[in-house]
């Protein structure tokens, strides 16, 4: 549920829970109220019972209210509950209360008259009902009761009070309660994420953020979760990369070294006169020559891989038939190989034109790369190297085989890795920069293509380069 529906909703049971609940709680007073004595009742029950009496005496024994004892004890009935007498024979005032003002009195209902009264009595408001009599002698007579009417108004503010207070503390508890439920849903996520950032800012990348609900603060919890993730992968790379270097200080150092140690050596040996023979002094020199170049191409490897690590080697791509392009490759390569008695076979290419768009130098680096791998590695007397070229799924698929010592199968996923050596030996007629394969899988990519190895032991290894078809991308393809 989203903060926007929650706090609706929130806003909705402010409103209609204290309804509700106050409702109950009017319900609930006036029903105890019923179980116990009610001043209003109990005062309008007893002077019932009175005024029953005065009817009842007014229709009887009319007289009787000539009498001063009947006048009292109907007068001090009525005074426990507040309430005073009046009787007046022939429009005179034959008993009232002195506290009544003349004018009150004048205002009283005329014999046979079913008006009521209202008037004052001593700064209080009364309320009167009265009963009309004849006497004997034909005189005419009215008894009238007057009640205090400020009673009524005092229990209502009671009433009032209590029921204002109940409210009051039944909204105060019910924002209370909704508002802390909000709150707490609200705070608490912040609180996490408050939390994390603070174990990410120490440095803590493995502090993993709980995602506890799906509203906006959920989706602010897993988006930070994701930040956390990516920054630790970053920070992991960052430091793969720092080792890297550092691998790569290692090895170009160690590269380096070794022909610049034979180097000096056979020139220390001429400069002491040890080529004393044209033949040996050609041997010396061409030895020389020999780690030079090798020196030159392990710089030019670390070279051209810094620029492509960096993204800094422009490419030139063009439309290339890549069936005639391999082939081209492979007879410029014939010799060399021919040198190492290795026979180079080119088992299928494609009859029809299969295009493809590259860079001609740059992926001539890589077929070779891996024919010089191949070459490197090879340990059988009647060593081959096949390559092919099919088209599979929307790609071109050039695949380099051949019947050397293979890969371990534990050092097969790594061998396109920076720096990666399956054979860690470091002698001058396999060793290398580590590079090569490396900077293979960067032009390939480049091209928008993949590449991978098969090898089996002891048997060969097939590497396979999987170039999208003209006009195509690597998605389109189902390779790689």
């Amino acid at each position: 549920m989203s903060i926007r529906v929650r706090l609706v909703l929130s806003y909705l049971a402010m409103l209609v829970v204290p309804v509700i609940l106050s409702a109950i709680a009017i319900a609930v007073i006036f029903k105890l109220d019923e179980t116990r004595d009610n001043p209003i009742k109990t005062i309008f029950e007893r002077e019932s019972r009175v005024y029953a009496d005065i009817k009842l005496t007014s229709i009887r024994e009319p007289e009787a209210f000539l009498e001063r004892a009947t006048i009292e004890d109907f007068e001090r009935r009525l005074r426990d509950i507040h309430m005073r007498l009046i009787v007046r024979i022939d429009g005179e005032m034959f008993y009232a209360d002195p506290e009544l003002s003349p004018a009150a009195l004048e205002a009283l209902p005329a014999f046979g008259s079913v008006e009521g009264y209202e008037g004052g009595y001593r700064g209080k408001a009364m309320m009167a009902r009265h009963e009309d009599f004849l006497l004997p002698d034909k005189r005419e007579g009215s008894v009238f009761v007057i009640s205090d009417a400020s009673v009524f108004p005092k229990y209502l503010q009671n009433y009032f009070l209590w029921i204002a207070s109940l409210v009051i503390a039944i909204l105060a508890f019910t924002n209370g309660i909704l508002t802390y439920m909000v709150s707490r849903s609200i705070i608490r996520p912040l609180r996490a994420l408050q939390k994390a950032t603070e174990e990410i800012k120490e440095g803590n990348l493995g502090y993993e953020v709980e995602i506890r609900s799906k509203d906006e603060i959920g989706k602010l919890s897993a988006a930070f979760e994701e930040m956390r993730k990516k920054l630790m992968k970053s920070v992991e790379l960052q430091l793969q990369y720092e080792e890297n270097r550092k691998e790569l200080i290692s090895n170009i150092s160690h590269d380096l070294k070794t022909p610049m140690t034979a180097i000096k050596g056979y020139v220390e040996g001429i400069m002491d006169g040890i080529a004393d023979s044209p033949e040996k002094l050609d041997r010396y020199v061409k030895t020389i020559n020999s780690k030079a170049a090798d020196m030159d191409r392990m710089i030019d490897e670390l070279f051209l891989f810094s620029k492509l690590d960096l993204g800094k080697l422009p490419f030139d791509f063009e439309k290339v038939d890549i069936g005639a392009y391999v082939q081209d490759c492979a007879q410029e390569l014939v010799f060399d190989l021919d040198k190492r008695g290795i026979k180079l076979e080119l088992n299928a290419l494609p009859e029809q034109a299969l295009f493809v768009k590259a860079d001609r130098e740059k992926l001539k680096r890589v077929l070779v790369n891996i024919l010089g791998n191949a070459m490197k590695y090879m340990d059988k007397p009647d060593g081959r190297i096949g390559l092919t070229v099919e088209a599979q799924a929307g790609a071109a698929v050039i695949c380099v085989s051949d019947n050397g010592q293979g890969i371990p199968e534990d050092a097969l996923p790594y061998i396109f890795d920076r720096f990666y050596r399956a054979d860690p030996s470091r002698n001058s007629s396999t060793g290398g920069s580590g590079l090569g394969l490396a900077i293979a899988r960067q032009i390939v990519e480049e091209h928008g293509g993949g590449i991978r190895a098969e090898s089996e032991l002891g048997a060969g290894t097939r590497v396979y380069i999987e170039l999208p078809l003209w006009g195509r991308t690597r998605k389109e393809g189902e390779f790689g």
